[in-house]
């Protein structure tokens, strides 16, 4: 979730915000978990825990993570503690802790109060290679292809840094075509949790 941030940034945990400095200009950055706190809820909305209030309260959150880049998915429920996988730019995010904590946790407890543990489940998911990356884009080949486009891997970058990118190079235009850019991001990092980058260069 700080991927865009080029600088030095210090958090601190009571403001949930991260102080920041970029070319020497002081600026303030409030990461996900701060959107998710903002979200209302009344008093008599507690529900009972079970899979499906489970996912219903996390598809409230979904659109926060998703616009950074990352995802959550329900890993399983054992008692009452509630097992999570934070997917694509949430799972290698330095305060992807931050945000299970003190968003989703938090959350998921004020709406489900029977909750008393959620876990984090660490997952490597397939290996970053040429191989598997063109598998998750030849999901999306036969769209760009009736729409006159075409998406390629240029190059897999850092596998082993904690901040592994993919380069692409996409052809074609339109409108069609640019709306499946964000789409291609998105199933990458779900499927690669630990793929922290994915850029476009020109064609």
């Amino acid at each position: 979730m700080l991927g865009f941030l080029f600088g030095f940034c210090s958090y601190k945990p009571h403001h949930v915000a991260f102080t920041c400095f970029k070319n020497r200009q002081r600026f303030s950055y409030q990461p996900t978990v701060h959107k998710i706190r903002r979200l209302q809820i009344s008093a008599d909305s507690a529900l009972p825990l079970t899979k499906e209030n489970v996912e219903q309260v996390l598809e409230e959150l979904r659109p926060y993570l998703i616009a950074d880049g990352g995802n959550v998915s329900l890993t399983g429920i054992d008692g009452a503690t509630v097992r999570l996988t934070l997917e694509g730019a949430c799972g290698s995010c330095p305060s992807s802790t931050v945000t299970l904590r003190m968003g989703i946790e938090t959350r998921l407890k004020e709406k489900i109060p029977e909750i008393e543990a959620v876990v984090q489940e660490e997952t490597m998911g397939p290996e970053l290679n040429e191989q598997n990356i063109d598998s998750v884009l030849d999901e999306v080949r036969p769209f760009l292809k009736i729409a006159g486009g075409k998406i390629d891997l240029v190059g897999i970058y850092g596998t082993d840094s904690p901040s592994p990118s993919v380069s692409l190079k996409m052809s074609g235009g339109g409108a069609a075509v640019d709306s499946v850019r964000l789409e291609i991001i998105h199933r990458l990092k779900r499927n690669f949790p630990k793929l922290v980058n994915v850029h476009y260069v020109k064609a």
